[in-house]
């Protein structure tokens, strides 16, 4: 696992899953566009929904919890990275977001 700036989201390979694990009142600052919503505490039962031939970047409010997530998702066998600074770092370099709703 390791920690992936949102330069290296925004040159990713477009195939990679991203994995927004906030809690659902967090979301109204907005999204990475094509993230799910997995919020944390369901990722390791959920982790069925996730395809393991593609790389999963977790992204929560500062970079806690996703790597948290991301170290979960390793032991069970996913290409799995965390968000540096998380979406706080995202929204302050001005990158876009989505509504969750969109």
């Amino acid at each position: 696992m390791q920690e992936i700036t949102p330069a290296d989201i925004l040159a990713a390979d477009p195939d990679v899953q991203i994995i927004d694990v906030r809690e659902t009142p967090e979301l109204a600052t907005g999204m990475i566009e094509d993230a799910v919503h997995m919020p944390a505490g369901s990722v390791v039962e959920r982790a069925g929904e996730l395809d393991k031939n593609r790389r999963v970047i977790a992204v929560c409010h500062g970079g806690g919890r996703s790597g948290r997530v991301a170290a979960a998702l390793t032991e069970l066998g996913f290409n799995a990275d965390t968000l540096a600074g998380g979406m706080s770092g995202w929204e302050a370099e001005g990158l876009p977001m989505v509504s969750p709703d969109a």
